[in-house]
């Protein structure tokens, strides 16, 4: 993972929390990441497509019932992002 990416998903990742869904979706869906299919799947859990979030959720090896808040699952997405040391 490269600094531009880890940018690029923090930016998605506060997008999200701003309420601009379209903008962290497409961040999100042009990465092939697995943290990205993370962020993926929390916004298809914002949008309330149960299906396509469980889809998500289920590539970056992750679980849809871990997080009832999506709001506090992006503030952690951000966390483990800032956390990463290149």
């Amino acid at each position: 993972m490269t600094k531009q990416e880890i940018d690029a998903l923090s930016i998605a990742v506060q997008a999200a929390i701003a309420n601009d869904w379209d903008k962290a979706h497409q961040i999100a869906q042009d990465s092939s990441l697995t943290i990205a299919h993370w962020i993926h799947a929390v916004l298809h859990k914002i949008e309330g497509d149960v299906g396509n979030s469980r889809y998500w959720y289920a590539r970056a090896h992750r679980q849809y019932e871990e997080y009832a808040d999506p709001i506090q699952e992006l503030r952690d997405i951000a966390k483990q992002l800032q956390s990463i040391s290149l």
